[in-house]
């Protein structure tokens, strides 16, 4: 887009993976090892969102531009980064990475 992309132009960058959320927390369970006897399913909230959907038709004609893996590739890589780094995880949800903010931008 730095190189090829026309200024001002939007582009929607995605993988043309229109999948249903029961199909994702599969794949989630699977890469963790886990029974699917863990889903549990609940009534939508009301104005839940139907489907996420990119059209990246103009990045790809356009630019040429192609995903560099598929979205299992990338469910899974991601899944394997949030497993290996656990104490990262725990300094978001206790808040904790604040102080670093603080520290170096006050």
């Amino acid at each position: 887009m730095l190189h090829q992309g026309r200024i001002g132009e939007v582009y929607n960058i995605g993988g043309n993976n229109e999948k249903p959320n029961i199909e994702i927390v599969k794949l989630i369970i699977s890469t963790l090892g886990k029974s699917e006897n863990l889903i549990r399913y609940v009534k939508d909230r009301p104005g839940h969102d139907r489907r996420y959907a990119i059209d990246n038709t103009k990045i790809t004609t356009e630019l040429g531009w192609k995903p560099a893996y598929t979205f299992e590739q990338g469910m899974k890589e991601t899944i394997e980064w949030y497993v290996n780094n656990q104490e990262w995880i725990k300094n978001i949800v206790s808040g904790s990475y604040m102080e670093y903010y603080s520290r170096m931008y006050r």
